[in-house]
């Protein structure tokens, strides 16, 4: 009788799972909007840019009768509803809504619309404002559509920040884009402030409690593995964020991937150890995928590493809440 041929054993991989990770309150008040204007209104219901920055999330939602623009002209008139999504929009977005007659509703993240506060009263006050921020991102954007173009400068490094010449260096403030670096942010600010000690903050910083959270908890876990994965879309700035604070703190490999199937074997070969976490607009559907492919190669070993805990919760836009008609 022929031998059975034994199949090799896998080898041990410890998975050490960040948390918090994942969905923040602003994406998933944003992604319920969609979910419950499709429900309330039936589809079409009509998108302005990408409502959170994954694919899976804004596949799953144009399947259910979303539609996704880039600008309003792409929307026809009539009463179909069209949704702003959680990075804010420019100042005459919701104008041009308005003056179509438009069936508008804001699911502007209620952290990004702090900041759009933040720069209209300093503006009010007669402050040049620096923006702290990514140029081209939509949340950049529409913090700088909210005022005249000439009284926000927009600063990404902090070269920028050494070189920045403010008009008046008696009447300047600043604000930031919700989903930075915290290390990079506060150096601009550093060289700000020391620059010009009249520059005037938020009370609150702007970089938003989950973008902070994730970050340490990517610190916290990052020196203890050999690679890290985040689990995130290519054009989110809080996933590139999370993958360049992986890499400064040492992994040999820290991969940005959207799906399983992004997966660049090579990079996580001869692993015993790996960090996973997810950006905030990443479902948690996408990290048990990515779990369920390494356990196709390793005998996996999944422990949680865990940070603060989240309660923040925001309404639903007005028009959407089951009070509304009340």
């Amino acid at each position: 009788m022929p031998a059975v041929p034994q199949t090799a054993a896998k080898p041990s991989l410890r998975i050490l799972l960040c948390a918090p990770r994942g969905f923040c309150a602003g994406v998933v008040r944003a992604i319920d909007a969609v979910e419950r204007a499709l429900e309330k209104y039936g589809a079409p219901v009509y998108v302005r840019h990408e409502i959170v920055h994954n694919k899976y999330v804004v596949e799953s939602l144009r399947r259910k009768g979303a539609v996704f623009v880039e600008e309003l002209d792409e929307v026809p008139d009539g009463d179909r509803p069209v949704i702003f999504s959680a990075h804010g929009v420019p100042k005459a977005v919701p104008e041009e809504a308005a003056r179509r007659r438009l069936f508008a509703i804001d699911a502007t993240c209620p952290l990004v619309t702090k900041v759009h506060r933040e720069a209209t009263v300093h503006w009010k006050r007669g402050r040049e404002i620096v923006l702290i921020g990514h140029a081209g991102h939509p949340e950049v954007i529409g913090t700088m559509g909210q005022l005249p173009s000439d009284v926000v400068a927009l600063v990404e490094t902090a070269t920028a920040a050494r070189a920045f010449s403010p008009r008046n260096p008696e009447k300047l403030a600043y604000v930031t884009q919700t989903t930075l670096s915290i290390e990079d942010t506060a150096e601009i600010v550093a060289i700000l402030r020391r620059r010009f000690p009249a520059i005037v903050g938020p009370h609150k910083e702007d970089i938003c409690y989950a973008t902070t959270n994730r970050q340490e908890a990517v610190k916290r876990v990052a020196p203890e593995v050999e690679a890290m994965i985040v689990v995130g879309a290519p054009n989110s700035s809080n996933s590139q964020r999370l993958r360049e604070v992986a890499e400064r703190a040492g992994c040999r490999a820290a991969a940005l991937v959207q799906r399983a199937e992004d997966i660049d074997w090579s990079l996580f070969e001869g692993l015993a150890s790996l960090g996973l976490t997810a950006s905030a607009s990443a479902p948690e559907v996408l990290v048990e995928e990515i779990i369920d492919a390494f356990a196709t190669r390793y005998e996996v070993e999944v422990e949680t590493v865990s940070g603060p805990q989240e309660d923040v919760f925001f309404p639903l836009p007005r028009d959407l809440r089951d009070d509304a008609a009340e």
